[in-house]
């Protein structure tokens, strides 16, 4: 065992040389040291929305379980509330970020709404699903025509990548809106994107039923649902990052496997949290005159 101190708190990391990223040789603290590293900024996407974790107790390659409620076993300081009559995860400082990832916490989820202000989304977030991992060109292609058309609307805009194959865009919007009411607005600008480009954009659910297309996912904004946590690293053997980009990097070209726990400090270092306009900076947009439209023309 290794014992480290956060923020007041002693932490005992259990098998702290325990490899969790083979090829890269990344160990248990070398995945904790880089939590504390991104903490601030993860923390800011995660903060007082209820906590999903895939947590694999034998290695990304093994068995993963979703663990929400809060463990009997977990010290009476790791951030927690009652939800529901049962006491669920809040990723709200650093402490619990640590200890979440000694449990065998690999994966960071929340969904899109506060666990004090319910059903009231915090942004509103396209999934750019491709056909196959070797497809990002298309899921490049769909996103700046996503921006394009989110300009035209008033809306500014930030991508990342899923740390998976796909890539979200994000809009930060004024919590006072309903699921139902953006789930309007992205209905609306799915089908439009569905209708543009046919040969390329498929609203199947079903992955069977998708061909070679790119799925267009705007019901993922729901109630319950979830996302990954910006910076959050994801259970591949390739340790990738949910990682947020600018828009001159989607034109010129990139891979989800670029950003991983290796490079992702040094990144921030150099080019700061580009996920700031969603978390910090709150530069929420009213959407009256976009659901106005919408019902005005019955679409």
């Amino acid at each position: 065992m290794g014992e480290i101190e956060v923020d007041g708190h002693h932490i005992e990391i259990t098998h702290p040389e325990k490899v969790i990223w083979e090829n890269q040789g990344i160990t248990k603290m070398d995945y904790i040291q880089y939590l504390l590293d991104v903490s601030f900024y993860l923390i800011q996407h995660a903060k007082e929305r209820l906590l999903m974790i895939w947590v694999y107790p034998n290695g990304i390659h093994g068995k993963k379980i979703e663990k929400r409620s809060l463990p009997q076993t977990a010290p009476a300081w790791v951030s927690h509330t009652l939800y529901k009559q049962k006491e669920r995860i809040l990723l709200n400082n650093r402490a619990t970020l640590v200890w979440a990832a000694n449990y065998g916490g690999i994966e960071f989820h929340v969904p899109f709404d506060r666990h004090d202000k319910t059903d009231y989304p915090l942004e509103m977030v396209f999934d750019l699903d491709p056909p196959e991992d070797n497809s990002f060109d298309i899921v490049l292609e769909v996103a700046i025509k996503l921006k394009q058309l989110l300009e035209s609307l008033g809306l500014t805009s930030v991508p990342r990548t899923s740390g998976s194959s796909g890539m979200q865009v994000f809009v930060p919007i004024q919590p006072n809106y309903t699921f139902e009411q953006t789930r309007k607005i992205n209905t609306f600008i799915a089908q439009y994107f569905a209708e543009q480009m046919p040969q390329h954009i498929t609203l199947e659910r079903v992955v069977s039923k998708r061909g070679n297309k790119l799925y267009f996912d705007y019901l993922q904004l729901w109630k319950g649902r979830t996302m990954p946590v910006v910076y959050t690293a994801r259970a591949k053997s390739n340790p990738t990052i949910a990682t947020p980009l600018t828009w001159e990097e989607v034109e010129t070209g990139i891979k989800p496997t670029d950003f991983t726990i290796l490079n992702i400090k040094n990144r921030i270092e150099k080019m700061g949290d580009l996920f700031n306009p969603v978390t910090t900076e709150k530069l929420y947009h009213p959407l009256d005159d976009i659901l106005s439209f919408i019902e005005r023309n019955d679409v």
